[in-house]
């Protein structure tokens, strides 16, 4: 099992701790990654990790996509991994439907067939076989609009892209998994519980069967990358106390009442009532009542918190699940002891 390193960006005050970034590829971290909600962006932050550092590969967790076309998300793929020696991977999503129509003013639409489409321009432009050409639902390329001037042709990148660069979807509910195992090269989940794996294999084999279909073998190369917070203390409870907030927030507040992804995985794995909870509390402004029915259980599900020997105990459940890279969430501390226990 390898590790990745997840990087802290989504603050009021903009930093990047890359002691620890240097520290994780010292100690031999395979690969580290910086998000974006309406705070940072994700291009920024691993751009500068790749320009300090030699070795780790960083990637995108994730662009969202309506914030970029496929070809600028391809051309900024193309042009990192020239510059940094091939040393990016592409992580992409749809993110949830508050982001994209409050803050990026742009339509939701269906995640499932825009994120087929998005992809398939993308690997479509790395490939360089002929000038693109797509014509579908959400992406028209050259654009042929009422607008249109007509003054569009098909283009092919002056950079020579690998082909073969790894593309990541954030996926949660069942079909989004599957088409990630049926198009990407891995899959990132949130909030993923090991112990619900054998749900996960259902629909990841959906996937690697329509890809088998297409005569895409994505099963062999297949990365499963789950972000767990990993919080380091002699206090199960405290440490447990650290993850709730993060917890609190998604499942109650990151999405509408009956549209919310991440009040979806809770209620998934089986809790209910406390998913309904946490969310009246939370759109109900009682946010410290929603981080205090944070169930215990539900944390220990999704997190590894309490002193070092509970932590190494528990990482064997990852990778005994089919983990293949482990997303750090962590201080240095929790860098550090990843490192000893799962590398």
């Amino acid at each position: 099992m390898k590790l990745g390193l997840f990087l802290k960006t989504a603050e009021a005050a903009q930093g990047l701790n890359m002691d620890v970034v240097l520290e994780a590829e010292r100690l031999g971290y395979d690969s580290c990654w910086a998000g974006e909600s309406y705070s940072s962006d994700a291009v920024t932050p691993v751009t500068w990790v790749l320009a300090r550092t030699t070795k780790i590969k960083a990637g995108t967790s994730i662009m969202q996509m309506s914030a970029r076309t496929p070809a600028m998300a391809a051309m900024t793929a193309m042009t990192l991994q020239a510059l940094s020696g091939g040393r990016f991977l592409c992580g992409i999503g749809p993110s949830g439907p508050q982001v994209i129509e409050g803050w990026h003013g742009q339509a939701f639409g269906k995640p499932l067939k825009k994120t087929r489409e998005y992809v398939e321009v993308v690997r479509a432009i790395l490939r360089r076989e002929k000038p693109v050409e797509y014509r579908g639902e959400y992406y028209q390329i050259p654009y042929v609009g009422s607008d249109a001037t007509g003054l569009g042709k098909p283009l092919k990148s002056i950079l020579h892209g690998r082909a073969t660069l790894p593309i990541y979807l954030a996926a949660i509910g069942p079909r989004n998994v599957a088409l990630a195992a049926e198009i990407a090269d891995g899959w990132i989940p949130v909030f993923f519980s090991p112990s619900r794996m054998a749900m996960f294999r259902e629909w990841l084999a959906d996937g690697f069967r329509a890809a088998a279909k297409t005569g895409t073998e994505a099963e062999r190369s297949f990365d499963v990358m789950p972000l767990v917070h990993v919080v380091v203390g002699p206090d199960a409870a405290a440490c447990r106390a650290a993850v709730k907030p993060r917890l609190a927030l998604y499942v109650g507040g990151m999405g509408a009442r009956g549209r919310n992804f991440y009040n979806d995985v809770a209620r998934r794995y089986g809790y209910e009532a406390a998913a309904k909870t946490i969310q009246d509390l939370y759109l109900a402004g009682r946010k410290d009542e929603a981080v205090a029915a944070v169930p215990d259980a539900l944390v220990d599900e999704v997190a590894l918190c309490g002193p070092r020997e509970r932590i190494r105990e528990r990482v064997a459940e990852w990778n005994a699940a089919g983990v293949t890279t482990l997303m750090v969430a962590g201080d240095a501390a929790a860098v550090r002891l990843m490192a000893e226990v799962a590398l």
